[in-house]
């Protein structure tokens, strides 16, 4: 079960506008979770808006009441059989800060990995490789309109996300998310950790990449102890990467338990992440910086930073402390 960040993600959304776009089947399919889902962003203090095309016949009529009865905080707009569905709730008028779009599955790339999170370019660059894993093909024809609204500045967010249980809920209060995310105009801040709720955070991305044998477990009380040591790459306000300070002496220090969220892996967070911690140290008089991984990822990440890969014996102690693992360095 992915972790709840309610307290950390709910100031960001807290006030802001999250409309939830569903077809007639999946609403059906999916009604009692999606309501659940709707009525947890309510208590966030989210206002809310669902879209939905069931036919307005007898059969529908108590789906009709449920929605209204149960969802009294959010606003509910059906739109008309006989009109696209898709054009009508992206040409809706007002002011829009995410989109969702509930669909019967998330998007997946040409290697059948679930895509996370996409800007416009990137999603129109990979849409050969993933358009034809889309089972909705009325969905696949609208894309470039969605593209089209996010450049307009229509919407700041769209996620499309599979219908399910807690799914919602999901996609905005976890680390990892629960389908992808399209958007342009992310903020990106680098800062020292502050407090006790953003140790949480990190302590939960980092225990994704101890699972992966990558990175060395690390108490609760580790993290305590050593929190100001520890910075963080928000995008949005959120928590998608960290890095630990190590000094070695004056001159050098090392970059710890350095992980990316999954959900923004491929777009250049960790370059941010590593550049920023690097201007950092330098206003602290460092001028040289270590890394030891095993990672592929963050292999090539330090080889395309000018970083090389090097044991040197000046840091022969900490290369005993890690024996197996590669040491790069750069000099500035």
């Amino acid at each position: 079960m992915p972790t709840l960040h309610i307290k950390e993600y709910a100031q960001t959304l807290t006030g802001k506008s999250v409309f939830i776009a569903c077809r007639e089947g999946i609403l059906r399919d999916h009604f009692s979770d999606i309501i659940a889902d709707i009525k947890f962003l309510n208590r966030q203090g989210i206002r809310t808006s669902i879209f939905h095309n069931m036919s307005n016949r007898f059969a529908n009529q108590k789906h009709f009441r449920k929605l209204t009865e149960k969802l009294a905080g959010t606003t509910i707009v059906r739109v008309p059989s006989e009109t696209d569905f898709y054009k009508y709730v992206l040409d809706y008028q007002g002011p829009i800060y995410k989109l969702i779009f509930l669909e019967r599955k998330f998007l997946i790339d040409r290697d059948g990995r679930k895509i996370n999170a996409l800007t416009t370019q990137d999603a129109r660059n990979t849409f050969d490789h993933f358009s034809h894993h889309i089972a909705n093909a009325n969905f696949k024809d609208i894309l470039e309109h969605i593209f089209l609204k996010i450049e307009k500045n229509k919407y700041d967010r769209v996620h499309i996300l599979p219908a399910g249980k807690n799914t919602i809920k999901h996609e905005l209060f976890t680390i990892e998310g629960s389908g992808t995310l399209i958007a342009n105009n992310f903020t990106e801040e680098f800062k020292r950790v502050s407090t006790d709720n953003e140790v949480k955070v990190i302590s939960d991305i980092l225990g994704r990449y101890k699972g992966e044998k990558y990175l060395k477990p690390r108490s609760k009380k580790y993290f305590q102890d050593n929190k100001n040591n520890f910075y963080v790459t928000k995008i949005d306000g959120i928590i998608v990467g960290c890095v630990e300070k190590k000094e070695i002496n004056k001159e050098t220090v090392e970059l710890g338990a350095l992980a990316i969220s999954t959900k923004f892996r491929n777009q250049r967070i960790g370059v941010y992440t590593i550049n920023s911690f690097i201007k950092k140290m330098i206003l602290g008089g460092y001028h040289r910086f270590i890394a030891l991984t095993n990672n592929p990822s963050l292999e090539k990440l330090f080889l395309s930073l000018e970083f090389v890969q090097e044991s040197s014996p000046e840091y022969s102690a900490r290369q005993k402390e890690s024996p197996n693992v590669k040491m790069f360095f750069k000099r500035l």
